[in-house]
């Protein structure tokens, strides 16, 4: 007889469950929302939400429209980046008293360079319980159709509005091996791909992931120098929240010791930088990203 295989669970008995799950009282419970797509909500955030006794968030109105698409009506308690400290004294009493609150940002996890991290700090010394329930995040989002092959990656969030402090902030980053993340608005885009250009060197892959999950989702890949053209190429791809990758720096020694630097000096005789990068790159069987940043600063030089 051939094995047995689990009988599929219905969606009702999926969230039966889930229902069936222990959610104590007293906890703090941290729920990702959908950053776009309202098919992205979890059911045990479904569970979650329909069992609070209020839903402390970003945006008031935001929110009310978010759990009306799923059949729910909450109290709700306004903590914003604004409002932290109060916001949490008033949530920690509630919880005291044996409540549930459910905390939420505008779109995906809170306190990932959303507001909700100083809350949770607050209620964590308090010494109540926290309760992180997993769902949908911009950065791990993009990360995960980004191609970049770097083995570990860095959260650096916003990036300053400020050109010097910028500046200051990418000379920070400049050297780490991990693959860079930060969030941006559409509004300082092609300012910003400007300035990584300009800071970590034209020749590192950048990932731009737009509209996330949404409608007119965009994920482009290309070096630091083609970014400004491709962003200027077209009116649509300045709206939108943006997520945006950057290759990680070479390790310190590779693609640029004496006799890589020799066979590019040799190659940009006769060759564009391009051209020049992915010949050596087939010669020394390094990294042709590298190589061709390697290559701007030596014709550069």
């Amino acid at each position: 007889m051939p094995p047995s295989t689990p009988s599929a669970l219905s969606l009702d008995a999926i969230m039966g469950e889930v229902a069936q799950q222990i959610y104590p009282l007293s906890t703090l419970y941290v729920v990702a929302t959908p950053i776009g797509n309202a098919g992205d909500i979890t059911l045990r955030a479904l569970n979650v939400l329909s069992l609070a006794d209020a839903v402390a968030c970003e945006d008031t109105r935001n929110t009310a429209q978010l759990l009306q698409r799923y059949g729910l009506a909450k109290e709700l308690i306004a903590a914003h980046e604004h409002n932290e400290r109060e916001a949490a004294e008033r949530l920690i009493a509630r919880l005291q008293g044996g409540q549930r609150i459910a905390l939420v940002s505008d779109a995906g996890t809170p306190a990932v360079s959303d507001p909700g991290a100083r809350i949770v700090d607050a209620v964590r010394t308090a010494g109540l319980r926290v309760m992180p329930l997993p769902g949908a995040s911009a950065a791990v989002s993009a990360l995960s159709a980004s191609g970049l092959v770097d083995d570990c990656f860095f959260f650096a969030g916003f990036l300053p509005a400020k050109a010097k402090q910028r500046e200051a902030r990418l000379l920070e980053l400049k050297p780490l091996g991990a693959t860079l993340v930060f969030y941006e608005a559409p509004h300082r885009i092609a300012e910003t791909a400007e300035a990584l250009a300009a800071t970590l060197g034209p020749g590192r892959q950048v990932v731009f992931a737009r509209e996330l999950s949404k409608l007119f989702e965009e994920i482009h890949r290309c070096t630091l120098a083609e970014a400004p053209a491709w962003l200027a190429a077209d009116a649509h791809r300045h709206k939108g929240e943006f997520v945006v990758l950057v290759q990680g720096a070479a390790a310190q020694g590779d693609d640029g010791d004496a006799e890589t630097d020799r066979v590019l000096q040799i190659l940009l005789q006769e060759c564009p930088v391009k051209q020049a990068a992915s010949l050596a790159a087939q010669i020394t069987g390094r990294k042709k990203n590298a190589l061709y940043e390697r290559a701007l600063q030596l014709k550069d030089g």
